[in-house]
């Protein structure tokens, strides 16, 4: 039920992994135990420890970039659930993705033709170009580079044994930090 915060052996922020991962890793020496989730014990017939919350690799990995596969909640978390027309983020269920140059004019999906939109700025451009609906992409869709470019965690809503090791910095508006982590 529980995540935990995996660092590399520089202390950055590696991946979330399921505490059974975690537990793992630790009995087989290749990661020691940072902080732990109080009040949470862990019992077996011969032993009891407490539940991890934050572990580091005893020894450096190198990471491999992966690549990100293109899917709508990808492009969503590209551009951070904003509509990248008039800035406005209404939730998933008020999002839905805009081709750049439309479809009937040569434009594909891909990472570099697809954005983000609210419901009434994608009526708004129809079937047009941005330019052409005079509406101005706040940002040029491009690839993402890898996992990292795309998965966030609030530092606000991570558990607090996480906080301290979580690089972070604040968003345009200053009302959020960030650090960047790979999913497991």
């Amino acid at each position: 039920m529980s995540d935990v915060l995996l660092l590399d052996a520089t202390y950055a922020p590696l991946r979330i992994v399921p505490w059974q991962r975690a537990v793992t890793l630790l009995f087989l020496g290749k990661v020691e135990v940072l902080e732990q989730y109080a009040g949470r014990p862990l019992r077996s017939p011969s032993i009891t420890l407490s539940m991890p919350a934050v572990v580091r690799l005893t020894r450096l990995v190198t990471r491999p970039r992966l690549a990100v596969r293109f899917s709508r909640a990808n492009v969503y978390r590209r551009d951070e659930h904003t509509c990248q027309y008039c800035g406005d983020r209404p939730g998933v269920s008020g999002l839905t993705y805009d081709h750049v140059v439309p479809r009937a004019r040569g434009g594909g999906t891909s990472w570099t033709n697809i954005v983000a939109c609210c419901v009434r700025c994608n009526l708004r451009k129809g079937d047009r170009t941005p330019a052409e609906a005079g509406m101005i992409l706040r940002r040029a869709p491009a690839r993402p580079r890898g996992l990292d470019d795309l998965v966030a965690v609030s530092v606000v809503s991570a558990p607090a044994p996480w906080r301290p090791y979580l690089w972070s910095s604040l968003d345009d508006d200053d009302t959020r930090a960030r650090a960047t982590l790979e999913m497991a």
